[in-house]
């Protein structure tokens, strides 16, 4: 018998082709960020997310990972870059330790609404439980300071959960979505179908006005005397600024924002007060205690804001908008609640006075002339001021020439202190994100890592960093971040030696038992920030200042300016916590 191959010598056996590996779950990960537009990572390396820098490595010309020196600043970065621009922030830290250094960040989020996602490295499946190497319970520990949060156990599960995340991080009120991912799951294989092929269970279930609450709302604008439009976070969130200053102008509304409703409406508009609470102006506090009808736009009724509860706006009925209804009552019981998106609602109501007509309105506004001649005649008599000083430079003058040198156009972010009030009060704010901090949680060592975040996301604007010199030391490390990827941030310090708000605090209630608030051992910030290659300069005294900023602000790269500002100087207005806010200390007591 003749073999096959002696008669057909041209045919030979040919190995068949193996189809290619499945995609790793780090690489399906990695994917599914980049398929929804993910093009900046925060992070920080280790074992249990080795996988995944490994798919990064692959992926570097689809997006960029920022390599942070502190997880805690990975996802403050992350922060900056979401509020600077309304888009999801991304951090991505390993097991254990670098999950619980990025808590305070996560927590921050939590409290300040914004949209991050952070991934977090776990040990594999099966050591989950056992007190492994750098274990921890990531999802336990988040739990209370999230949106929500997932422990992967399937590689299957894995680009479902991603898509989700970054949707419930920016639907209705934002916020943080952490995703734990055990190291067996990302390098676990399976296929990878893209989100247009998954079954997706989120659908936006944002509620619209409701016509018969916007009829109510509308009804108590026109009938009010004495009303207030108290605004918050909430309408920068919303990218609402643009008809709450129609409304306001059409109304003739006066207005005071939240410490994070900043920028939400222009601080120089005649209809506006300036800010509220605990180290607002004379006029915005009294105008919410005299008032009749408070319109309450995107907050919280922190208490910052109100002081003793039961004595904040105790004539006012209130209406409250609010996208999110577990805000609705939770500290003050409204009188009108309206769940809606901030924008959706202002845009209704503002139809439906629209619908009164000219003359309606004039007579509403007319209701309102002696209300006006009261709130001027607070604003004469209690403008925001300081005194001079020929020997020291005073605070309030650095933040004001700063504000002159900058034309009142860059994007300010500030750590937490006394340095973020005189911020608030002598830096007016043109447009909604031009004002970035930390709020509701006043995280210390937030402002020079989101101010990174922020100038990544907006490569040509000037973004300057106000922090004092206690939260400096906390994150200033992450020079080194800012200098090796050429984000020129500016760094203004406001150095007075001290823990400067505890300091106040022990002075005024303390009978100045100054505990523990004395920053004699700080390094030399000029050479400091040298060694991380970043240019700086310092000023010490009045006729040094504006020469130093101009400086900083004007060097090409990142610029550190230490300004050594007087030691025991405070913050007025001043609503002593838990206190009524007609009893706000206007100045220096004698």
């Amino acid at each position: 018998m003749i073999a096959q191959a002696q008669l057909h010598p041209e045919i030979t056996e040919l190995p068949i082709a193996s189809p290619p590996p499945q995609p790793r779950g780090a690489e399906i990960l990695i994917e599914a960020l980049i398929h929804e537009g993910v093009d900046s990572i925060f992070g920080y390396p280790g074992g249990a997310v080795l996988h995944i820098y490994d798919e990064l490595w692959r992926a570097r010309a689809r997006t960029t990972h920022y390599l942070v020196r502190h997880e805690q600043a990975a996802v403050h970065m992350a922060e900056g870059y979401a509020r600077a621009t309304g888009r999801v922030g991304v951090a991505l830290v390993t097991s254990g330790p670098g999950a619980t250094n990025a808590v305070t960040g996560i927590a921050n989020a939590y409290m300040d609404s914004t949209p991050i996602v952070v991934i977090t490295g776990q040990v594999p499946t099966p050591l989950i439980g056992t007190d492994a190497f750098q274990e921890v319970d990531t999802v336990g520990i988040t739990r209370s300071c999230v949106k929500h949060n997932y422990l992967v156990r399937d590689v299957r599960d894995l680009a479902p959960i991603v898509h989700e995340a970054l949707y419930l991080a920016r639907s209705g009120r934002p916020g943080p979505i952490v995703i734990d991912i055990p190291k067996d799951v990302s390098a676990a294989r399976t296929s990878y179908s893209r989100l247009k092929n998954i079954s997706f269970p989120f659908v936006d279930r944002r509620l619209a006005p409701n016509p018969r609450v916007v009829s109510q709302a509308a009804v108590a604008i026109m009938k009010a005397e004495r009303p207030v439009l108290y605004v918050g976070g909430g309408i920068v969130n919303s990218g609402a600024a643009d008809v709450l200053l129609t409304l306001a102008e059409t109304m003739q509304l006066p207005v005071t924002p939240t410490l994070m409703g900043l920028g939400g409406f222009p601080s120089v508009h005649p209809l506006s007060l300036n800010m509220l609470g605990m180290h607002g102006t004379y006029a915005a506090n009294m105008a919410v205690a005299e008032s009749d009808l408070l319109i309450a736009v995107g907050v919280r009724f922190d208490d910052r804001v109100t002081g003793k509860l039961a004595t904040f706006a105790p004539q006012a009925r209130v209406i409250h908008i609010d996208i999110d209804p577990a805000n609705a009552g939770k500290n003050r019981a409204p009188e009108i609640s309206l769940i809606a998106d901030e924008r959706e609602a202002l845009l209704a109501l503002l139809a439906k006075i629209e619908s009164f007509g000219s003359a309606q309105i004039n007579q509403s506004l007319n209701r309102r002339i002696e209300w006006w001649e009261r709130l001027r005649a607070w604003q004469r008599a209690q403008p925001l001021r300081f005194s001079g000083s020929q020997n020291q430079i005073k605070p309030q003058s650095v933040i004001r020439e700063l504000h002159s040198l900058t034309h009142g156009e860059a994007l300010i972010v500030t750590d937490v202190g006394q340095h973020q009030m005189w911020a608030a009060q002598f830096y007016p704010f043109k447009r909604s994100r031009q004002w970035i901090t930390s709020g509701g949680l006043g995280a210390m060592g937030f402002g020079v890592p989101a101010a990174i975040g922020a100038q990544l996301a907006l490569r040509d604007q000037l973004v300057v960093a106000v922090v004092g010199d206690g939260g400096f030391q906390m994150t200033n490390q992450e020079l080194a971040t800012a200098v090796q990827y050429d984000l020129p941030i500016k760094v203004l310090i406001m150095n007075n030696g001290y823990l400067g708000m505890v300091r106040q605090w022990q002075e005024m209630f303390y009978d100045r038992a100054y505990s523990e608030v004395d920053l004699a051992g700080s390094p030399d910030f000029v050479k400091l920030a040298e060694a991380y290659g970043a240019f700086a300069v310092r000023a010490s005294a009045p006729h040094e200042l504006s020469a130093a900023l101009a400086a900083g602000l004007s060097h090409k790269g990142v610029a550190v300016m230490d300004i050594v500002v007087s030691k025991e100087e405070n913050v007025f207005p001043i609503v002593p916590a838990g206190g009524n806010s007609r009893d706000m200390i206007i100045e220096e007591q004698e």
